[in-house]
């Protein structure tokens, strides 16, 4: 990427989310002086309401037309990591908001911790460039709907983002109307963000580590590792996906706790969605030769998203299950294994020995005049004609 480009695109990053900062702050000073104001009046009421306007103006349509402008979607993936940090600050700043101090500056941390090692993974993976490409989700659909693109991203790339960024959000604002006190489901939600995070950075970090080896090794023209299956990727065919959406079900916990049970569609629609990316993640996966077969076992043998037993273990397991059910009665209390086995075919026996209903002798004496009969009727006597 030319040097002009990085500046252009470190400007444009650090400019586009001032119209939002700039009236708030706004909104910050003359409340208070102007009560009055309908403006005002309704950004005090409507917290939740009003960083859904912002999102909309700056985001959903300031982004789209610059992404029009640059054919170019990338700003969107970096704020992901960005707008969550914005939305707790001004959730908690907003002075409507009512909270418990030790748990808003605690939910104010995680999700500074949460951003900082999404940030640095973004980059990392973009070998610290600003803007050096877009999503190859974003580049495939621009392929796919060619000129209709430009108006099908809005809805795909940036509605879908307020969508699911406010909703894996709404836990910030629950937490930030209410000043319950700290208590033991707390500790919980805390554990579980910081588990989340935990999982996820170390995860990215092997994926980046095995995608640099194996850079490396073409460039010295030596055979590549087709798949990642050390560390957590061991257990797990995409724990950092597991680790992220073990963050935002933590961050639900809290607002379960303060009664906003509803807020669990935030993070279950982002769940959904993870599984669909999930889908489009492992078909991309198949589609290079070297590797297709390799990572089709892997699929296999390993998990999709939560950490378990590999392969011949879960095989092991499924197959000593299946034993036991073919070996016990379903319901009817009853003897088990060789001894249901050995009944079953001495009926069996039993039943080819006996006649049906005329009663008749058994065994080999039905089979001696079966054999008989036929041979007789063909030998001495004739078919239709009497003779």
């Amino acid at each position: 990427m030319e040097k002009h480009s990085k500046i252009k695109n470190f400007v444009i990053a650090i400019l586009t989310p001032l119209p939002s900062i700039l009236f708030y702050l706004s909104f910050l000073h003359n409340h208070s002086s102007f009560p009055r104001s309908n403006i005002w009046s309704f950004c005090y009421e409507h917290p939740l309401l009003l960083a859904n306007i912002l999102f909309f103006f700056n985001v959903d349509l300031l982004f789209w037309v610059i992404g029009l402008l640059l054919s170019n979607n990338w700003l969107i993936d970096l704020y992901w990591t960005v707008i969550p940090v914005l939305l707790v600050h001004y959730f908690s700043s907003h002075p409507n908001s009512k909270s418990n101090g030790l748990r808003s500056n605690i939910v104010i941390v995680l999700t500074w911790v949460w951003s900082i090692r999404l940030t640095h993974n973004y980059f990392r993976r973009e070998k610290w460039e600003w803007g050096k490409r877009e999503d190859w989700r974003f580049s495939d659909m621009r392929k796919q709907y060619g000129k209709n693109w430009w108006w099908i991203s809005f809805f795909v790339v940036y509605l879908s983002q307020q969508v699911f960024i406010i909703g894996i959000c709404l836990p910030m604002y629950a937490i930030n109307a209410s000043d319950q006190s700290w208590g033991i489901y707390d500790l919980m939600a805390l554990l579980t963000c910081i588990t989340g995070i935990t999982v996820a950075y170390f995860a990215d970090t092997q994926l980046h580590e095995f995608v640099t080896r194996n850079e490396t090794s073409k460039k010295l023209d030596m055979p590549v590792m087709p798949n990642l299956e050390t560390g957590l990727w061991r257990y797990s065919r995409h724990p950092n996906y597991f680790g992220e959406q073990l963050f935002w079900w933590g961050l639900y916990l809290f607002a379960w706790n303060l009664g906003y049970t509803w807020m669990f569609v935030g993070p279950l629609v982002n769940s959904m969605c993870l599984g669909y990316v999930t889908v489009l993640v492992e078909r991309r996966m198949v589609e290079k030769e070297y590797r297709a077969e390799a990572y089709r076992q892997y699929q296999r043998t390993t998990s999709v998203w939560i950490p378990w037993f590999r392969g011949s273990k879960v095989d092991e397991i499924k197959e000593r299950s299946l034993q036991q059910s073919q070996r016990t009665s379903v319901w009817i209390p009853w003897f088990r294994g060789s001894k249901v086995d050995e009944i079953k075919e001495r009926s069996l026996q039993q039943s080819q020995r006996t006649s049906v209903w005329i009663p008749w002798f058994r065994g080999n004496k039905i089979d001696e005049i079966k054999e008989r009969s036929p041979q007789q009727s063909q030998k001495r006597t004739s078919v239709w004609v009497p003779w």
